[in-house]
């Protein structure tokens, strides 16, 4: 059997002598190639800004930067977080955020997939959702920060998973119930390995509207809840 077909993972890949033969280590090159791109490329802020989503950006200046200092990758400037109150829908029942994270590839490749169904889903719901926002240069906890601000019930973020050698466009869902900062990373709630050869945008997104519906009843998320 050709295992190949069960998992991308590097198995059973032979070898010549003491080192993989030419045609792996070949493509081991170019899945590397693929996930250093993904770290240093940039989203496609057009296509984003199409979708109705509003950009802001944490204190990080450049790639180089964000590679550098993760902490400034999870803040925001005080004139930042002001607009954001000033111009966003406060207090909805569902705030959406992308950000482009470690995989600038995963947003652009699933990002348009996934908010169609969430904006249908809800709407069909019956549950409000805030002004959708992009987050140049983020990482995981701006959600907790941009909750605070917008006093949003849950928070849904969708960001660029780190890249592995299997794909460099897998994007992640974080939730969680009244994000908030002073709450540990055990609030979230993940929805993970969102692409085309993982689990599909689509069927991602039936998933979180589902996982939303049971935070809102419970009133909790991460640990805390049982799904």
């Amino acid at each position: 059997m050709d295992i190949s077909v069960i998992t991308p993972a590097r198995i059973h890949i032979g070898r010549s002598g003491p080192r993989m033969t030419t045609k792996e280590l070949l493509k081991f090159r170019q899945d590397h190639a693929i996930a250093m791109d993904a770290v240093w490329s940039h989203v496609n802020e057009e296509a984003v800004e199409q979708l109705g989503f509003k950009i802001i950006n944490t204190l990080i200046k450049d790639k180089e930067e964000y590679i550098r200092r993760s902490d400034l990758g999870r803040k925001f400037s005080e004139e930042t977080l002001e607009d954001i109150k000033n111009t966003c829908i406060n207090h909805p029942t569902v705030q959406i955020i992308a950000v482009d994270g470690l995989s600038s590839p995963a947003i652009d490749a699933n990002l348009k997939d996934i908010y169609g169904i969430l904006i249908d889903g809800f709407k069909h719901k019956g549950i409000s959702i805030g002004t959708p926002l992009f987050v140049r240069y983020g990482r995981v906890a701006t959600m907790d920060a941009i909750s605070e601000v917008l006093g949003a019930e849950i928070t849904i973020l969708l960001v660029g998973e780190r890249p592995g050698l299997a794909t460099g466009e897998s994007m992640s869902a974080y939730m969680a119930y009244q994000s908030s900062t002073d709450k540990p990373e055990s609030q979230r709630t993940v929805v993970s390995n969102i692409h085309n050869a993982g689990l599909y945008p689509v069927e991602a997104g039936a998933q979180i509207i589902h996982i939303t519906e049971i935070m809102l009843n419970e009133k909790k998320s991460g640990v805390e809840l049982k799904i």
